[in-house]
């Protein structure tokens, strides 16, 4: 099913400390145009830096994920991230004075709630899901730690943590669709050892940490003179701890409370993906260090190739079948060529062709070695696009469309009998003066065998 991109509605305003600084911090979240994607800026310095928040700009996951352009840096960024994934936002533009956002009560609730509050916007271009395929994983041997995402139609996550620790040892926690996140996930506050406070202290990481935006879990024995130091270091009120366990002032909001939070960083950390991912997702022992290796796995397969292959299940019932291409563009035995149209969104199409060697071109083309001509691939891509401009208009039956000019044409493998063909075609501009500059490329498996750019105009049948 198509789906087109999404950004805020409005704008908002959060304001809180930061987890490492101890600095006031202001948050603002504004609407941006088509294809921004995620960007930070950084109000504070001079210029007024804009940072892409993507896996390769990610420079250190310490206690959070941090990002940089140059000297411009902004962390602790998992939290809102995840609020704008789960909730769909594909592009949005995030100003900042402080080089963290705020941590607020250490979860993603706020955000959620004035995402939720401002509503979302559709925008005209269709988002880009990235599809996973096959089997892709990521491991640390010296944590322990993995994250292995298996082809899916939509997103899932299941998280399992593991600590040496008597209250914090085994969890497990899951998040079937998106649409729990917000009840499910997003109230679930980040987590800290006592033993771990004296170091994190003194690496200047917690300035801004408190009983109120962390779950502090006490499970290694110490004098109540050492706890009290502790709580002065942090400039909390003292407390009184005769057993182990969490020793927060607000309860845990479920039982597995650490390990959902894990899976809110999860999803905060893929969202530098950029585009939103299709799969199931199994993470043991994730933290942001692997949660960054596999986003950056995944930028590096977007990169390697523009266009990802379209997903095609021939067991779904088409969009167009051959009777209904029939109707809408003129061309028959031998030349029409493509056979059913399986997706189709606001500015793309994909369709299908199955090459026999039946075909009766292949007489010629070569009797001995049969080629699908390259001309031939480029028609049927031209035909593919007729096919998204006429489902555009109003009567599409009384009008045709035809090729005006060719460029940038690429054959990068030859096409043989057996092999199945998927166009990918999509508008380079908006249709203008009936006429369309379209881009297309033609698939065998998951490699791009053609490509090509093209103009078509369309004119009223007579």
């Amino acid at each position: 099913m198509n789906m087109n991109q999404k950004t805020l509605n409005g704008e908002f305003t959060l304001t809180g400390k930061g987890l490492h600084t101890g600095l006031e911090i202001t948050a603002r979240f504004l609407p941006a145009p088509e294809n921004h994607g995620y960007k930070f800026k950084r109000v504070d310095l001079e210029g007024e830096p804009v940072i892409d928040a993507l896996a390769e700009n990610v420079v250190a996951t310490n206690r959070g994920t941090v990002i940089a352009k140059g000297d411009a840096k902004v962390s602790t960024i998992e939290h809102a991230m995840a609020a704008l994934y789960a909730a769909g936002v594909d592009n949005v533009l995030i100003e900042v004075n402080a080089p963290e956002l705020p941590i607020l009560d250490g979860s993603a609730r706020f955000y959620c709630e004035e995402i939720a509050r401002v509503g979302l916007q559709d925008q005209k271009a269709d988002k880009d899901f990235f599809y996973i395929k096959s089997k892709i994983e990521v491991r640390d041997e010296a944590t322990g730690s993995s994250i292995l995402v298996l082809p899916d139609d939509e997103f899932s996550a299941d998280v399992k943590i593991d600590f040496n620790s008597v209250v914090l040892n085994n969890q497990f926690a899951t998040l079937d669709t998106m649409d729990h996140f917000g009840d499910e996930i997003a109230s679930c506050r980040t987590f800290v050892f006592v033993r771990e406070i004296e170091p994190l202290v003194k690496g200047n990481l917690i300035k801004g940490g408190d009983l109120d935006n962390a779950i502090v879990i006490y499970d290694t024995p110490m004098e109540q003179t050492e706890l009290d130091r502790l709580a002065d270091l942090m400039n909390v009120p003292r407390k009184d701890v005769s057993e182990f366990g969490y020793i927060n002032d607000s309860p845990l909001t479920y039982e597995n409370e650490p390990a959902r939070h894990k899976l809110l960083d999860l999803i905060g950390d893929i969202a530098l993906i950029g585009r939103p991912l299709k799969g199931r997702v199994i993470a043991t022992r994730p933290g942001h260090s692997i949660n960054t290796t596999f986003a950056k796995k995944i930028r590096r397969e977007i990169k390697h190739q523009e266009v990802q292959a379209p997903v095609y299940n021939p067991n779904k019932e088409p969009l167009m079948d051959n009777n209904r291409i029939r109707e809408l563009i003129p061309h028959r035995y031998p030349f029409l060529l493509v056979d059913k149209i399986i997706e189709k969104g606001t500015n793309y199409i994909v369709g299908v062709k199955n090459i026999t060697a039946n075909e009766p071109f292949f007489q010629g083309h070569f009797p001995q070695e049969p080629v699908l001509p390259g001309v031939l691939q480029v028609e049927a891509m031209a035909q593919t696009g007729g096919l998204l401009v006429l489902s555009g208009l109003d009567e599409p039956e009384r009008y045709s469309t035809y090729f005006m000019k060719i460029d940038n044409v690429k054959f990068r493998q030859k096409v043989v009998p057996g092999d199945t063909l998927i166009f990918h075609v999509s508008f380079m501009t908006e249709l203008r003066r009936g006429c369309a500059m379209m881009k297309g490329y033609a698939f065998v498996g998951e490699k791009i065998v053609t490509e090509c750019e093209f103009m078509a105009q369309i004119i009223k049948n007579k």
